[in-house]
């Protein structure tokens, strides 16, 4: 199998069709494809947790494709962007649980375009193993800022 067509799919009746834009792009049906992957990772999401991640960049998609794709999805109204070796930008879609992300270079070369279908993209949580580090620091703040004097305590007199 060469093309995403190829793939034997079920439809899972979670989208019309007829909301599915025509095929006009690379991918043949595979924008219907994604879409019904991404309505049944949703009903994962909200059932167990279970969070997805689409490798748009994997895929065969031509510009008419990601246009048709962008469409379908629409924009939601959260949008983030992070600067850290480059620019990252992290779009809600008009779908809750479903976040577009585009990870640039320092060059503004796109180095990853990806689909999440997550309650909040993970590059922005914190890391588990910074945590109780994160803790000890801050205890440490709170005690220097309770052992050095409050500046209005001091009086020039």
């Amino acid at each position: 199998m060469s093309r995403l067509s190829d793939i034997a799919i079920r439809l899972e009746g979670a989208i019309p069709l007829a909301a599915v834009p025509e095929r006009r792009g690379g991918l043949g049906g595979g924008v219907a494809a994604i879409l019904t992957e991404l309505a049944a990772r949703l009903e994962r999401l909200s059932e167990d947790g279970s969070t997805a991640l689409i490798d748009l960049r994997s895929l065969p998609m031509s510009a008419t494709d990601r246009d048709e794709l962008l469409d379908a999805l629409g924009q939601g109204e959260v949008t983030a962007t992070l600067d850290a070796q480059g620019t990252s930008t992290l779009r809600e879609t008009a779908f809750a649980g479903i976040w577009w992300t585009v990870h640039r270079d320092r060059d503004n070369a796109i180095t990853s375009e990806l689909l999440e279908v997550s309650l909040v993209p993970q590059i922005l949580a914190a890391d588990p193993d910074d945590i109780s580090p994160a803790a000890a620091a801050l205890r440490r703040r709170i005690g220097a800022a309770v052992a050095a004097p409050h500046p209005s305590a001091t009086s020039t007199a």
